[in-house]
């Protein structure tokens, strides 16, 4: 049984006073996901009107897979971080983070290695720019693990300022791989303008990544991390999954049209993500402080993403052909038809993050693991499925529909877990 929050903990702060906190750490999760997205927005806009829809569909097959290890590295690193040590002592907070971010490294070093040697061996196109990727890995899976250190302490302003680090580096980067005009050239200044900030959060928190120590990290965190490297795989894999399985059934073409697609929703996304930095740290502290509120916390937050994406999808809808072609230039007569799909997917998934971040809160990880599992293998079957059936608009009315569907079974098991945790209440929070 996960120990968790003690149900008469109570919170001396007075209300106003914690709803101004709350808002505070919300605003830097917004403006640290702005500057995160903005720089990731500007470099798939440069890479597709450099390169064209084909090139552009090899980056975009990088960039999932890139997901995928990014997604191996939170399920083992940081997500327990974010769950267990979220508001705890400064010294609690210290010694987590160490042991967190020398994980972050060691599967960053480990899975870059992986991914050098298969560009090495698969050549062509798509060859060089994995193994761009794979020398890039370990710096972006390190910078990434500082923001989530961050925001567990509540300090979403260092943040911030690393994402802004990395973006100001990436302005010098991305020159110079204009200037070398590959796919791979893109890869390697993205990477490495990610590195600079990864070293730029050492600086900011004065504490080193202890890699020896990611063995210790790992056994101690097993209960939640292997549990959460399942679910978070099996999101991004079946996003690679469906993107290679795409780039086979329709072509590579078609790969750089959904990319673009979710591009123009870039801003929107931005909000999404920074939200989804800050959602489970402030449901932990929901949990901690009026526990009888987290699901009504959870519901407002996705319903509140749920609405935001179809206005801003629907204002999409109204872009003249002449602006989407100065956005996206070539990409945009075949990314703009995927408009619809594409935000019905996006507002299943805000919908679907409300419920997913009280199931972290409450340590939940069998439930939230079976909501992944189900959502991963229907996001699979309708994107594929789709695809077999109607090209690239089938597939992403697929992925629409699977999204959806996995955000009602996120929503029902949150409901379950409430009901049990009334019943059984958990008495005690893991700070060590």
């Amino acid at each position: 049984m996960t120990p968790m929050a003690t149900q008469g903990e109570k919170t001396t702060a007075p209300a106003g006073s914690a709803r101004r906190a709350l808002v505070g750490r919300l605003s830097w999760g917004l403006a640290d996901q702005a500057a995160s997205s903005i720089s990731n927005f500007a470099v798939g806009i440069y890479v597709a009107r450099s390169l064209g829809v084909t090139a552009f569909g090899v980056f975009s097959l990088a960039w999932v897979t890139y997901g995928v290890v990014l997604n191996v590295s939170r399920g083992l690193a940081t997500d327990p971080l974010v769950v267990r040590f979220s508001g705890v002592p400064d010294a609690s907070w210290r010694g987590a983070v160490g042991r967190s971010t020398g994980t972050a490294l060691g599967v960053g070093t480990a899975l870059g290695a992986v991914c050098l040697m298969a560009g090495l061996g698969l050549g062509g196109r798509v060859g060089p720019a994995f193994a761009a990727l794979g020398v890039m890995m370990p710096g972006l899976l390190l910078q990434d693990a500082w923001r989530f250190s961050f925001f567990a302490a509540g300090a979403g302003r260092k943040a911030f300022l690393n994402d802004v680090v990395w973006g100001v580096a990436l302005v010098p980067a991305m020159v110079l791989a204009a200037r070398a005009g590959s796919v791979a050239a893109f890869v390697l200044a993205w990477g490495a303008s990610a590195t600079v900030a990864a070293g730029y959060g050492y600086l900011q928190s004065g504490i080193r990544p202890r890699t020896t120590e990611a063995r210790g990290w790992l056994r101690e965190q097993r209960d939640l991390g292997y549990r959460y490297l399942v679910e978070n795989v099996s999101l991004s894999g079946a996003s690679q999954l469906r993107a290679y399985g795409l780039g086979a059934i329709v072509g590579v073409g078609a790969v750089g049209a959904v990319r673009g697609a979710e591009l123009l929703l870039g801003p929107f996304l931005a909000v999404l993500m920074g939200l989804s930095l800050v959602t489970v740290p402030e449901a932990a502290r929901v949990l901690r402080q009026a526990p009888h509120q987290l699901g009504r916390f959870c519901l407002l937050l996705g319903g509140g993403q749920a609405a935001g994406a179809l206005l801003w999808g629907g204002s999409l809808l109204l872009v003249p052909d002449r602006l989407g072609k100065l956005v996206l230039g070539d990409v945009w007569h075949s990314s703009s038809q995927l408009i619809v799909q594409i935000t019905l997917s996006v507002a299943g998934a805000g919908l679907g993050t409300g419920a997913a971040a009280g199931l972290r809160a409450l340590g939940a990880a069998r439930r939230s693991l079976r909501c992944q599992l189900f959502a991963s293998a229907c996001y699979v079957g309708g994107g594929l499925g789709g695809a077999a059936l109607a090209g690239t608009a089938g597939s992403a009315w697929g992925v629409a529909a699977a999204t959806i569907s996995g955000s009602a079974v996120w929503w029902l098991q949150l409901r379950s877990a409430l009901r049990e945790r009334h019943r059984d209440p958990i008495p005690e929070v893991r700070t060590s």
